[in-house]
């Protein structure tokens, strides 16, 4: 497969008050082409500090990072992010959420029926058509990040960026769209790097696992590969003994960080 993130070296140093504060160190990670990753670790381990490097939000103090062979020099299209927090604008309806994503990249090349049936298209891919016209505090929290995808996955991104896009919903809420975005991802292609705590969202969904050291300084101390078949069905991996032992083999890693930090 074809390498198409790369960080080399990386290292992310934040200035404060106190003196430096070394957030990353030695990041090498290469994500292939169509590949979900997961990048998962103890609170403060700078999961979320790593996925704004690939964003391009903040710039690395050391090393190389390249998406499609070009350095990561700020945010662009090719990279779409979806947070925790749905970030929605709340004086706009879903569709207006998305068509602004949809205008900003697509604007100066496509007619206005042309940015309107893209996000048309967008929203029915998260299943939304019929909540098109509502406003984020009229629907539920699973239905915000719903509309988060779509505005993400509208700009038709080569990155999806997931900042623990589904930490904030119930269980079963978040279960169902655990489901969903696996199904999504699989049929758009895009290749895909999520941060999470979840360990089961994280075997479920994942190509590979990416597990960091405690901070500060943090950085990988295992890359597990989740080998077990496409489509993935929950309730028959619930028992099956192979889920179980890559289940096993997250939960001591972090287990074992988490003895080394008390």
């Amino acid at each position: 497969m074809k390498r198409y993130v790369q960080l080399e070296n990386v290292q992310k140093v934040f200035e404060t008050k106190k003196g430096r504060f070394v957030a990353l160190r030695d990041i090498n990670l290469s994500v292939h082409e169509g590949e979900f990753v997961s990048i998962i670790g103890h609170s403060g381990c700078g999961k979320s500090t790593l996925l704004n490097l690939i964003t391009g939000l903040s710039t690395a103090s050391d090393g190389v990072l390249l998406c499609a062979g070009r350095e990561i020099a700020g945010p662009g299209p090719d990279r779409a992010v979806v947070f925790q927090n749905h970030s929605l604008l709340p004086w706009m309806s879903c569709f207006d959420n998305v068509y602004l994503a949809v205008e900003r990249v697509f604007g100066a090349q496509e007619s206005k029926t042309q940015l309107r049936q893209r996000t048309h298209d967008a929203l029915k891919l998260v299943g939304l058509t019929d909540a098109a016209h509502k406003f984020p505090h009229e629907i539920s929290g699973g239905m915000k990040q719903r509309v988060g995808i779509a505005r993400a996955l509208s700009m038709q991104p080569k990155v999806l960026l997931l900042d623990e896009p589904l930490g904030a919903l119930d269980a079963l809420t978040r279960a169902h769209l655990q489901d969903e975005l696996a199904k999504l991802v699989a049929a758009i292609g895009c290749t895909t790097i999520m941060v999470t705590h979840d360990v089961d969202e994280a075997v479920l969904l994942s190509d590979r696992i990416v597990m960091m050291t405690n901070g500060p300084a943090a950085t990988i101390g295992q890359i597990l590969e989740i080998d077990i078949p496409r489509p993935r069905e929950r309730l028959a991996l619930a028992q099956d003994a192979h889920y179980l032992r890559l289940r096993g083999e997250v939960l001591r890693f972090l287990y074992g960080r988490q003895y080394i930090a008390a």
